[in-house]
C-alpha cells in the first residue's frame, strides 16, 4: 500500500513538473524562434573602410541627401575629409 501511494505521488509530481516546464517554454522565446520571426538588426557596409557592422552601432552622417553609416567616428571623419579633397 505504501508503495502504491509513493508511486502515485511520484507520478503526480512528474506530471506537475512537466506541465510547469511546458508552460515556461511556451511563454519564453528561444533563440531559434526569434531568428525565424524577426531580424535583430540590419548589417551595413562602411563606405570608407568597407567593414560590415550592425546599423544600430554605426555613426550616422547625412550627406548630399543620403544617410550614411560608419563603423566609427574615425572612418566618418576620414570619409568627409576625402570628399572635401575631391
Amino acid at each position: 500500500m505504501k508503495l502504491l501511494i509513493l508511486l502515485a505521488i511520484v507520478y503526480l509530481g512528474y506530471k506537475a513538473l512537466k506541465s510547469w516546464m511546458l508552460q515556461n517554454t511556451a511563454m519564453g522565446k528561444t533563440v531559434s524562434q526569434k531568428a525565424t520571426r524577426e531580424i535583430d538588426d540590419i548589417m551595413v557596409k562602411d563606405p570608407f573602410c568597407e567593414v560590415h557592422f550592425p546599423k544600430r552601432n554605426g555613426v550616422h552622417l547625412r550627406m548630399e541627401g543620403k544617410d550614411l553609416y560608419f563603423c566609427s567616428t574615425r572612418c566618418r571623419d576620414g570619409f568627409v575629409q576625402q570628399k572635401n579633397e575631391s
